[in-house]
Formats: C-alpha cells, structure tokens, sequence
C-alpha cells in the first residue's frame, strides 16, 4: 500500500520531532572546554552537565505520559518543545552555574515530556508500517544528536556567535521552535481514542519493560559518557584537534542505522540486534581509549553506530508490545530505567576520573555496561506482531 500525502506529512512530523528531543541536549559536549574552563567545573560536573538531562527523562518520563492523557499527544508535543526551546536558550543567561544548570534541568523536563508522545503517535498513525515510521522517528533524533556536534565548531555556529558558548547554545533553540510551530499548525487536533482504557502510569511489575529499559540503558550510559569525556580525554591527551572529528563521527555515524533498519526490518524482531550492537560497543570502547594518535578518530564512529542500532530497536518495541492504550505508559517505565541507567553510569564514571587522574578510567563503566547489556538481552521475547492487532 502506497504512502498517501497525509501518511507524508506525519512522516515530516516525526522526523522534525525526532530531531528536536536531542539538538539542544547534544549541543554542550562541542562546548565542554570552553564551559570548562569559564565555570571552573570539575568532570563530575561536565559528567552531570552532559548527562544531567539524562536523568530528568528518567524522572518526568511518567509525567509525560500524564500530559498525554490530559493534555492529548499534540497539547503534550507543543508544551514540551515550547519548554525545550525555552530553556535550551537561556542556558547561557549569565556566567553562572546555577542558571546553566537550572536551565538544563528545565530543558531536560521538556525533552521527558515530549517524548513518550512519538511512539504514541508512531502505533496510531503507522500501526502496519511501524519499522518505516520508527526509522523516520529515529533517524530524526539520531540527526538531532549529529547536527551541533558536527556543526558547533570549528566552523558553523560558534564563530558565527563570536566565540561565545552563550549565544551558541541559544541559537538551536531556534530550531526547536520553529518546530513546535509546525507541529501545532499541521499536526491533528485529535488522535484516534484506542479501543480500551487508555493508561499514563506504568505497570512497574511488567518484566520486560524493565528488561528492555535496562538492555538501552546501558547502551545510552556508554554513549552519553563518551560526548562526556572524550573531549576532554582527547584535550588532557594533547589531541585537541581531535575533539571536533572525534564527537562529529560518533554522533554522525548514528545516522546509519535507521537506513539499516529500514532494510532488514528482521533487525527489530529479535535479540541479535542487542547482542551484536553491546559486543561491538566494549570493543569500540576499548579501542578509542587504547589506540593511540588518531584511533579516537576510528573508533568513535563505530561506538555511536553500535549505541545507535540498539536505541532505533528499543524505539519500535513499545508500539509493538503494549496493548490498545498502554503505549505511552510502557514507553515511560522503558525510558525511566533506560535513562536512569544512562545517568548513573557517566557520573560514577566521571568520579573514578576524579579519583585517580586517569581518563581512561572513565570508559571502564561503559565497558561493563555493554556486557551487562548482552546478559540482559538474552532473556528478551520480542514478537513479530503489534499486539492487539489483526
């Protein structure tokens, strides 16, 4: 069956949504020296500056769910951009850490809100095209991830600021608000009311929700914890000129697997996806820390396409495994543990560096993650089908 002109138009919606839960957030680790230095932050704070927001889409996942049910999907997608955009920007309000990271926590509430509404609206408008509309949905995130690391600096938006972090932060949330308008001109007022109930809090007894929330925690604790601390790394390893590269090949790389997976569709069906993305991701890790000159270079790429796969194959599990209406509250309690996980890990991580003066420790969480991730995935069942369905 052809893709109608209403079925292309959700598509853009999801792809512009996508990229707007990750263009602010992905901002900083570009800018992680030049705040370093500024603010005088230790690398537990860079740790908690990074993955900070980590932790409030594990705290306002559940929350979100709520402002679906109240709010509708399109009400929660408005209020939840207009937040990001909002605070993305004014991050930068003054030469204080108290504003930059009340700020963050702020924008890390809007991302959490949002975006337990795109695997909503992903089952509702594509319920037989589910690995197309998560491709699209994923590829538009792993974009918002790849953008400012790409594009932040040496060329693009921090000469254009002058060299100013501030105004460099700010300028995505632009992006984000443009939008936001979109969506709240194009998108439908209403959504189709599933057959049952529907349902905001989470059923915490389900196993495989956790399961699955801890499987992408791991692998969301190996990748936020390198946009963490190879800049730095890289910096105390006098390979400065690498940081630019090193993050834009770790973030760029992502964006091959929605294609992938928009191939071989059986990537979504089973366990091998997790299994083969956790072995590639200790490897990689190994050797970005271990190879010298410009093995960070080579290496990046490869942990982010790892981290990648695993992420676009827990995006189209909650559209395939929750029953009529318990798609937004399965997705709040997997993105709960998966960014609790995603965290916690980075900041133990970034505390062993602080311990010991060694960089290279701060990769070793990372590298018990991905085993952790494989042993976990093991006991995984994900079906063919979307359940409730014909």
């Amino acid at each position: 069956m052809r893709l109608t002109r209403k079925d292309w138009v959700r598509l853009l919606l999801l792809w512009l949504g996508g990229i707007d839960l990750r263009l602010t957030m992905l901002a900083v680790p570009p800018l992680v020296p030049l705040i370093h230095r500024e603010l005088h932050l230790d690398e537990k704070a860079v740790g908690v500056l990074v993955s900070g927001p980590v932790l409030i889409l594990a705290l306002a996942a559940v929350p979100g769910s709520l402002l679906i049910a109240k709010l509708g999907v399109r009400g929660a997608v408005i209020a939840g951009l207009g937040t990001v955009a909002l605070f993305g920007a004014l991050r930068g309000l003054g030469p204080s850490v108290a504003v930059l990271f009340a700020s963050t926590f702020l924008m890390g509430v809007g991302v959490a809100v949002t975006q337990p509404a795109f695997p909503h609206l992903v089952r509702e408008w594509f319920p037989r095209r589910i690995a197309i509309a998560t491709a699209v949905y994923s590829n538009g995130i792993l974009i918002g991830e790849t953008l400012p690391t790409a594009l932040t600096t040496p060329v693009g938006v921090l000469p254009l600021a002058h060299g100013d972090w501030r105004w460099a932060l700010a300028s995505w949330s632009l992006i984000v608000l443009a939008s936001a308008v979109a969506i709240g001109v194009a998108a439908p007022s209403r959504t189709q009311r599933p057959a049952g109930a529907s349902r905001w809090w989470p059923d915490w007894r389900q196993g495989q929700a956790i399961r699955i929330g801890v499987v992408m925690g791991m692998a969301s604790a190996a990748y936020f914890g390198a946009n963490a601390y190879i800049p730095d790394f890289l910096e105390q390893t006098g390979r400065h000129s690498l940081i630019a590269p090193a993050l834009a090949l770790l973030n760029g790389a992502q964006l091959l697997t929605a294609p992938a997976v928009a191939l071989l569709p059986r990537l979504l069906t089973g366990r091998a996806g997790f299994i083969g993305s956790a072995v590639v991701m200790a490897v990689a890790q190994l050797g970005l820390v271990l190879t010298p000159g410009l093995g960070a270079v080579l290496w990046a790429p490869v942990l982010g396409f790892s981290t990648a796969l695993a992420f676009v194959v827990v995006l189209s599990l909650p559209p395939r495994l929750a029953p009529p209406g318990g798609v937004a509250s399965m997705s709040a309690a997997i993105f709960t543990v998966q960014y609790a996980t995603g965290f916690l890990i980075p900041l133990i991580a970034g505390a062993l560096w602080d311990a010991t003066g060694n960089a290279i420790l701060a990769f070793a969480p990372g590298i018990l993650a991905a085993g952790a991730m494989a042993w976990v995935a093991m006991a995984l069942r994900i079906p063919d089908r979307v359940q409730g369905s014909s």
